[in-house]
């Protein structure tokens, strides 16, 4: 995880009003975020997801003996979490295409999204960033903290999902 993508993660985190019990960073990576992820809520269970195998297995190797399963890592796709549904109060997906109706189907109600958004790089970046809370919105989803110009969104899934 670039310094950028951490600096704007650290910042989202701070707009989470709740404590999670559990935690999902989708797009992980080698592990950085997760392993911020798991020191900044210490009694979460953290669990990272990357397409990439070979990040995966690079996350795993940094987590060394977790006799507690605090922190686990796995390779899928964020078209189709391996995950049940209802089952984390937050998740972070800062790379990849957003899928609001999967993130919704993963989600508690009342829990809590953040979308790390990708550096500025023009014009089609904004008009993505403009587009994101109403695309979020039709899957039960409010904005609570992230104005345009900023690296993050943070949204609540509505009680009713």
């Amino acid at each position: 995880m670039n310094a950028d993508s951490l600096v704007a993660l650290a910042a989202a985190v701070l707009q989470v009003d709740r404590r999670p019990e559990r935690v999902l960073e989708i797009g992980c990576g080698e592990g950085d975020g997760a392993l911020f992820l798991a020191r900044e809520f210490p009694t979460a269970r953290v669990r990272g997801l990357d397409r990439s195998e070979r990040a995966v297995r690079a996350a795993v190797g940094r987590i060394g003996l977790d006799p507690e399963g605090r922190v686990a890592f796995k390779a899928g796709s964020p078209s189709s979490l391996p995950y049940p549904d209802d089952f984390f109060d937050l998740v972070v997906q800062r790379q990849g295409r957003l899928r609001p109706k999967e993130l919704r189907r993963v989600l508690r109600p009342g829990g809590q999204l953040i979308v790390l958004l990708p550096r500025p790089g023009g014009a089609l970046e904004g008009l993505r960033q403009r587009r994101l809370p109403r695309r979020l919105e039709r899957q039960g989803f409010e904005q609570t903290a992230g104005e345009e110009g900023e690296a993050f969104v943070v949204a609540r899934l509505g009680a009713a999902g």
